[in-house]
């Protein structure tokens, strides 16, 4: 018999004990699949338990009579027991920077290859919301959070910890006093724009930073000061972009609205997102050519800063592995309550492509 013949099976069987009962549908119990697989509820409970003991035998049998019967273990009442969920609380502040979709996704995956799932959270504004959000994600019982693309409070963080639900920011990081943090080495991948933007012969180099009000807004920019520092320069202009194209157009607008001799000859922009829009402006709107007239740099090496039409020089965040630093601190904390917090840097660099190459 197939397993859509099993469902089909299953679906009548259930119809037909509700119409015995003359009441709503019968929930089929893992006593139930027991006793048609001749074997014990424990049993049962193996089957469906990820990494528990079980022989092959005793598995076929019971995943047999599961399909026969329309059974779905309860994961729900299994927490109860366990005290686990096995679901992991995922807060989200905005998907338009397309670093984040296949950052989310990734984690996911890495999730599931360790037996978790994901319970998505959106939190779009301000610190406030992300509070908010956590707060709520905190009913829903999961065994631990990580933050991505917002920030959290210092009182939230202890907060979760004090419950004993592991807290990881995943590409932000709040300082020595904030809970476990997962990001690429902002700082340095700032330094070494400045850096290469000097060593390419550029003079007025501007900056449209990511939100300042956020660790990586602030690392790269700071970076990049320090890059320039090491040639004796400074930003000829700097705007904050807060991680939106449209803000990042209007202040490249603002930038080069200026005699020729003073416009910017270089521009670094704090995230490939906001570099697309920048770029735009620059060709369609002010008729300038990349990187003749102004070289452009952005920062994360999301899949379209290859593509023919930008080709975009970046920093790279080394995204795989912050991924799996990212799984591993979590379940690290949620096995280990006592495990020390941890501040994870990993290393960046810098992917040079056409829009800022120099022949020196």
């Amino acid at each position: 018999m197939t397993e859509r013949e099993l469902r089909r099976r299953a679906r009548k069987e259930q119809v037909v004990r509700t119409r015995e009962c003359g009441v709503g549908m019968q929930v089929v119990t893992s006593h139930d699949v027991a006793r048609r697989a001749g074997v014990s509820q424990s049993a049962v409970s193996r089957v469906f338990t990820p990494a528990a003991s079980v022989s092959a035998e005793t598995a076929e049998k019971v995943k047999k009579a599961a399909a026969e019967l329309g059974y779905r273990p309860n994961v729900i009442a299994r927490s109860l027991i366990t005290g686990r969920s096995r679901i992991v609380g995922l807060i989200i502040g905005h998907m338009g920077n397309q670093f984040y979709p296949g950052a989310f996704e990734m984690l996911s995956r890495e999730l599931k290859r360790n037996n978790y799932r994901i319970l998505v959270f959106m939190a779009p504004g301000n610190e406030e919301d992300v509070d908010q959000e956590v707060s709520e994600l905190l009913d829903y019982r999961v065994d631990g959070i990580i933050i991505g693309s917002a920030g959290l409070s210092q009182q939230l963080a202890r907060q979760c910890e004090e419950r004993g639900i592991p807290v990881v920011l995943f590409n932000r990081h709040l300082g020595r006093d904030g809970p476990s943090s997962v990001t690429s080495n902002n700082f340095e991948g700032g330094r070494q724009v400045g850096e290469f933007l000097c060593k390419g012969g550029r003079k007025r180099i501007a900056h449209i930073s990511g939100c300042m009000g956020s660790s990586t807004g602030r690392d790269r920019a700071e970076g990049f000061r320090c890059g320039l520092k090491q040639f004796g320069k400074e930003p000829s202009a700097c705007a904050n972009g807060t991680y939106s194209q449209t803000v990042a157009a209007e202040a490249t607008r603002r930038m080069f609205d200026c005699p020729i001799a003073q416009r910017p000859d270089a521009l670094f922009v704090g995230s490939d997102h906001m570099a697309f829009a920048a770029m735009d402006v620059l060709r369609y709107e002010l008729g300038l050519r990349i990187p003749e007239d102004v070289p452009v740099i952005g920062y994360d090496d999301v899949p379209a800063a290859a593509w023919p039409a930008y080709d975009l020089t970046t920093v790279r965040q080394p995204l795989p592995a912050m991924v799996a630093a990212t799984v591993e601190q979590l379940l690290e904390r949620i096995e280990n309550p006592d495990a020390e917090v941890a501040q994870v840097r990993l290393d960046c660099h810098l992917v040079v492509r056409k829009s800022a190459k120099f022949d020196n």
